[in-house]
């Protein structure tokens, strides 16, 4: 596929100056939600409290339940940028198309990664500016999808914000802008983690099809989600990349599998992964996650260079480097779920678009090829996750009457790769 392909470096944001909003930099700002969660009712609240002539103009969900909960606790927070009419709640499938036609600005994109690329590429394509969160998508498909909405997304001077929250977060800016400055040294190994617990699940409803429970469940099925390394612990995975300077691996070997968490009310996704990816200077990222109860957790990231080590821990806020050039963060720490919304806006304001999309596609495939060495037990080049075919989720136009797709466990060594 042309024009998509990944280069071989670094991927930073891509910062360009424009004019082209300029009409609307004094105006009111209208957003459109699609994506009701809790994750969209969030990412809202902040946008609506990233500018003061801000509102949210509409929103669309599959489900009015989580439609009207949404709009009840954002009415809350900010009563007077909620201009929700009835004619701007936008219900089904098509909910998104909606939103994006209704004369919105900035599109909130936060539904199930599985719709993402389809979401991202109507957006962009209908001149808006998106906040898009993460994981971008559940196989390669969806990736190259992503990539063209991101080019032209630049073509068109527009602002496409990724929700990978850590790279927004000043104490790991400062950090990994150490460790890219070389006070680790060169950076041989980074080990990373996103060792939790269960999460939620519904127990299915006599009145509700079988695509509606996976729906209502989506984080356990594969075709919606991508597995918890892509829709979790993909957060680990693109720090690690952070900490590597964004350059591509050659390979990534590993496994996983389920070992606890094996009724049929969690689908068919793992509750743990082990994956090791090979770079080209000779440098190994180690990735584990898991989602067991009862078990030590784990969030962190660290970083091990010829002249030191750097210590990202998450879960604990610690930040420092030890070694040659030893260093502690004691400067700010910011809600950056919020500089999210912050930055993008201003960019929208001040006509300089932020671009994440190259940076958040690689990092959202890094965590599809770790999963398809632990789902294969093959070793999976760059190029093997860049060429693979493999589509999930069914074909077509999606309603609640559709079956999903038939999927099985995955089974290393008889699993296949394509």
């Amino acid at each position: 596929m042309a024009g998509v392909a990944l280069a071989g470096s670094a991927f930073p944001a891509i910062i360009t100056s424009n004019r082209a909003f300029a009409g609307v930099n004094s105006e009111t700002l209208k957003v459109g939600l699609v994506g009701c969660g809790g994750r969209g009712s969030g990412a809202a609240k902040q946008a609506l409290s990233a500018d003061p002539n801000v509102v949210l103009h509409a929103v669309g969900d599959i489900f009015r339940d989580k439609l009207d909960l949404s709009l009840e606790g954002l009415t809350k927070v900010h009563g007077d940028k909620v201009k929700v009419d009835e004619g701007h709640k936008f219900i089904g499938f098509d909910a998104y198309q909606k939103v994006i036609d209704s004369g919105v600005d900035v599109v909130i994109l936060t539904t199930p990664p599985h719709f993402r690329p389809e979401h991202l590429t109507a957006a962009i394509n209908a001149g808006k500016h998106v906040f898009c969160e993460k994981p971008v998508a559940v196989d390669t498909p969806g990736i190259k999808k992503v990539l063209e909405a991101a080019k032209l997304a630049k073509e068109k001077n527009l602002s496409l914000v990724s929700g990978f929250c850590w790279r927004f977060h000043e104490p790991k800016r400062a950090s990994f802008g150490k460790i890219l400055d070389g006070s680790v040294g060169d950076v041989m190994a980074v080990y990373n983690t996103y060792n939790t617990g269960t999460l939620w699940s519904y127990p299915r409803k006599p009145e509700w099809t079988d695509m509606e429970f996976q729906l209502r469940n989506w984080m356990y099925y594969t075709w919606l989600a991508g597995d918890h390394i892509v829709e979790q612990a993909v957060h680990s995975i693109d720090m690690m990349s952070w900490a590597l300077g964004d350059v591509l691996p050659i390979s990534a070997v590993g496994t996983g599998g389920r070992q606890v968490r094996t009724d049929a009310l969690f689908g068919h996704i793992y509750d743990h992964f082990a994956i090791t990816y090979d770079y080209p200077n000779g440098a190994k990222g180690f990735h584990i996650s898991r989602q067991q109860t009862n078990c030590e957790n784990s969030y962190a990231v660290e970083t091990f260079g010829t002249k030191g080590k750097a210590l990202v821990n998450c879960a604990r806020n610690t930040h420092e480097i030890e070694g040659a050039n030893p260093w502690k963060y004691s400067g700010p720490n910011n809600d950056m779920y919020q500089t999210e919304h912050n930055e993008l806006f201003a960019a929208i304001r001040n006509s300089t678009p932020i671009n994440n999309g190259e940076w958040m596609a690689q990092s959202t495939l890094l965590a599809i090829m770790g999963r398809m060495a632990a789902y294969t037990g093959k070793k999976i080049t760059w190029e093997d996750a860049m060429n693979s075919t493999e589509k999930w989720g069914p074909e077509g136009v999606i309603s609640f009457a559709t079956p999903p797709p038939a999927m099985e466990v995955a089974r290393p060594g008889i699993t296949p790769f394509s």
